[in-house]
């Protein structure tokens, strides 16, 4: 492979013809072989499913990359800056895979009523944290039950709980990306006031579903 420096690469995947190709296909194998170890914690190498995500993964940065080439700044070497984009859509790929299959139902409510705490905690983080999840799970359904609209409820679980992806969400909810965004506006904003009243923050609320 071409050792290239980041005005190479942005000439080479400007130019035409045999440069063109040389060069992305340099930056395929960059993006294939190095998201085995920056995805190990969500996906293993050897899953099923690695080879087929890598090589969409691999296409769909390529293509991002060659419609950005003007926004990149040189802050950083530019195989970095494609290894960024390659992962964040690889892991936006992994969550939306992983409501694929989940009705909408089973996320919002059981049949004995809301979903439990210990359920809508994330798995894959350690106990300690599962812990203040669903401690922090409950304090926020009483909130969400008092204060705010069924609709606005559900989205909030859906996002800020379940950490459904916004494109899927409204998918889900019949709803248009923006109009969501302005749902879970109105609804953080009311949350936000109700837990002012209680000395809360809702940044440090939500950092606890963030945590990894």
């Amino acid at each position: 492979m071409l050792k290239r420096t980041n005005e190479q690469w942005i000439s080479d995947l400007r130019a035409s013809g045999e440069l063109h190709e040389v060069a992305i296909k340099d930056l395929r194998d960059i993006v294939v072989s190095g998201l085995p170890a920056a995805l190990s914690g969500w996906i293993s190498p050897n899953s099923p499913q690695f080879e087929g995500l890598a090589e969409e993964v691999a296409q769909e940065t390529i293509l991002k990359v060659l419609s950005h080439l003007d926004t990149f700044e040189g802050r950083s070497q530019f195989t970095t800056w494609v290894y960024k984009i390659a992962v964040r859509m690889a892991l936006t790929e992994l969550r939306r895979s992983r409501w694929k299959d989940v009705s909408l139902e089973s996320l919002v409510e059981t049949e004995e009523g809301p979903a439990s705490p210990q359920l809508m905690a994330d798995s894959s983080v350690d106990p300690e944290v599962q812990t203040m999840q669903s401690d922090m799970i409950v304090r926020i359904q009483m909130m969400m039950k008092e204060e705010l609209s069924e609709r606005q409820m559900m989205a909030m679980k859906l996002i800020a709980i379940h950490r459904m992806p916004m494109e899927e969400a409204a998918r889900r909810l019949g709803s248009e990306r923006n109009a969501l965004y302005k749902l879970m506006h109105d609804a953080r904003l009311r949350l936000k006031h109700r837990l002012a009243r209680e000395g809360l923050d809702l940044g440090e609320i939500f950092a606890v579903f963030e945590s990894r």
